[in-house]
């Protein structure tokens, strides 16, 4: 597997589920370009429904949408859209997201972890 610490290697393994996703797996955009790594995965635990990453960026934290990513594997995540789309999760963000409740709702839980007490 050939890769440096800024490029998505050749292989990243096998699809996985969000279920098993560790924190800490590095997340890459479409170009291969890394974009961060996993901070957490956010979900419907009682549903089982994968909402999203909060993801760990050299900007702070950001959030992606079920809806932005393209794959979940052994050894990566890929995300549909540039870093720079990856909304910064904080009130501000959660007034102006507008009426997409599945978005609005992602990222007010990407939030509520982001505050809570470690």
């Amino acid at each position: 597997m050939t890769m440096s610490d800024n490029t998505a290697p050749e292989d990243l393994g096998a699809p996985q589920s969000f279920l098993v996703l560790a924190d800490g797996t590095p997340v890459y955009d479409r170009a291969g370009d890394k974009v961060g790594t996993v901070a957490h995965v956010l979900s419907d635990d009682r549903d089982e429904i994968f909402q999203g990453l909060v993801v760990k960026t050299a900007d702070g934290h950001r959030y992606a949408a079920a809806t932005q990513i393209d794959g979940l594997f052994e050894h990566g995540v890929i995300v549909a859209v540039p870093a720079t789309d990856l909304h910064e999760p904080t009130e501000e963000t959660m007034a102006k997201a507008g009426d997409d409740d599945s978005f609005t709702d992602g990222l007010r839980r990407a939030w509520n972890w982001l505050v809570q007490p470690k």
